[in-house]
C-alpha cells in the first residue's frame, strides 16, 4: 500500500465504525432502553459488568465510567466468578453483560446461578438469537454487519459499538439521577477537572502568620522589611481594624522608587505606593476562578489579596500557588 493511501484507509475504518454506531440507534429497542435505565436507576446495590476478552475490556471501561459517574460499578471476570468470585452479587446488584456472539461459555455457564441471586441480567449483545438474549432480562443489540479487520475476525466494530452503548447508559444514567458537576468533582479529586470544582482559594491562600500585612503610615524601608519577611512578592495594606485598604507588590515599589526624587525618599510612605482597591479573592471562590480573575485581562496580575464577607483581609494568593496546585 503506498503511503498516500494509508490515510484513506485510516478515514475508511473510521466512517464504517461511525456508521455502525448510527445504524445501533435504529436497531435498539426504545422499550428495552427504557427499562435498562430504569432498572439502572432503581440498582439498590452496584451493577456487575461482565464479558470475556476483548468485551471484557469493554466492559471494564463501563463499568469505571459508570463509578465515575456517581453509578457504584465493579467489573467481575466470568472465569473469576465461576471460582468464587460470584460472592460478590448480592440480590440488590445488576448484572450487565457484554458478548458479541451471545454464547460465550462462561458468561452463559454464569447465567444460573445468577438467576439464584435473582438480579435483573441486562444484556449487550451481538445476536439477538443468542442463549444470553434468551436468557437476559433486558437485551440491548449491539450488533454489526462486518468489523473493521480486513480479516472480518478482530473485535474491532463490535466492540466500539458496544462501547457506546455502554456510554450512552451511563451518560443517560446520569442525567437521570441528577449528577451534578460538583457531585462529579468529588469523584475526580486528583484529576484537572475535579481540582478545578473543588479547590478553593482558601486552600492555597497563605493566611496568618505567613499573610505579610503593614499599616497605612508605614515609611518605604518597612514595606521592603515587610515584603522580604513574607517572601511572597507583595504585602497587604491594613486598617485599624484589619480591612484593605491596598496592595503593595515588588513592582509597585521598583516604580514608585524611580519616580521619586533621593531628597523626598524620608517622606515615601505606603499612601503614595499602594495599589488602592485592588482585585481582591474570596476564601470561597474556586482557585481555577482566582485564576481566570488573574489572567483574564489586559494586564495580568500575579497576586490577589483575600478578603472574607465581613471585608477583614484573611491571606495573600499568589499566582504561582495556583500553578503548583496543578490547575
Amino acid at each position: 500500500m503506498a503511503d498516500e493511501n494509508y490515510y484513506s484507509q485510516v478515514v475508511d475504518l473510521l466512517l464504517m465504525e461511525a456508521e455502525a454506531i448510527r445504524v445501533t440507534t435504529t436497531r435498539i429497542a426504545p422499550q428495552q432502553v427504557s427499562q435498562a435505565i430504569e432498572t439502572l436507576k432503581n440498582c439498590s446495590g452496584k451493577v456487575v459488568l461482565v464479558g470475556v476478552g476483548k468485551s471484557g475490556n469493554i466492559a471494564e471501561k463501563i463499568a469505571a465510567t459508570l463509578t465515575s459517574t456517581g453509578t457504584a460499578a465493579i467489573y467481575l471476570h466470568p472465569s473469576d466468578a465461576l471460582h468464587g468470585g460470584l460472592g460478590i452479587v448480592t440480590a440488590e446488584d445488576t448484572v450487565v453483560a457484554l458478548s458479541n456472539s451471545g454464547e460465550t461459555d462462561e458468561i452463559i455457564t454464569m447465567l444460573p446461578y445468577l438467576r439464584q441471586r435473582r438480579v435483573p441480567i441486562i444484556a449487550i449483545v451481538g445476536n439477538t438469537a443468542s442463549a444470553l438474549a434468551r436468557h437476559a432480562d433486558i437485551v440491548i443489540d449491539a450488533s454489526v454487519d462486518q468489523e473493521a479487520c480486513p480479516l472480518n475476525l478482530a473485535p474491532t466494530t463490535s466492540t466500539t459499538v458496544a462501547l457506546a452503548v455502554g456510554d450512552a447508559l451511563a451518560m443517560t444514567l446520569m442525567q437521570v439521577k441528577g449528577l451534578t458537576t460538583a457531585d462529579f468533582a468529588v469523584n475526580h479529586p486528583a484529576g484537572r477537572i475535579g481540582k478545578r470544582l473543588t479547590i478553593r482559594v482558601a486552600d492555597l491562600m497563605h493566611s496568618g502568620a505567613e499573610n505579610p500585612v503593614i499599616s497605612s503610615d508605614a515609611a518605604w524601608l518597612e514595606v521592603i522589611a515587610a515584603i522580604t519577611r513574607g517572601g511572597l512578592g507583595a504585602v497587604n495594606v491594613l486598617d485599624e481594624a484589619g480591612r484593605l485598604m491596598g496592595l503593595i507588590t515588588d513592582g509597585d515599589l521598583r516604580r514608585a522608587l524611580q519616580k521619586i526624587k533621593l531628597t523626598e525618599l524620608e517622606s515615601l510612605h505606603c499612601n503614595a505606593i499602594m495599589t488602592r482597591n485592588p482585585v481582591v479573592a474570596s476564601p470561597e471562590m474556586l482557585a481555577y476562578d482566582a485564576l481566570r480573575l488573574m489572567e483574564d485581562r489586559p494586564s495580568q496580575i500575579s497576586v490577589l489579596p483575600v478578603v472574607d464577607g465581613e471585608g477583614l483581609c484573611v491571606g495573600l494568593l499568589r499566582l504561582h500557588d495556583i500553578v503548583r496546585s496543578g490547575l
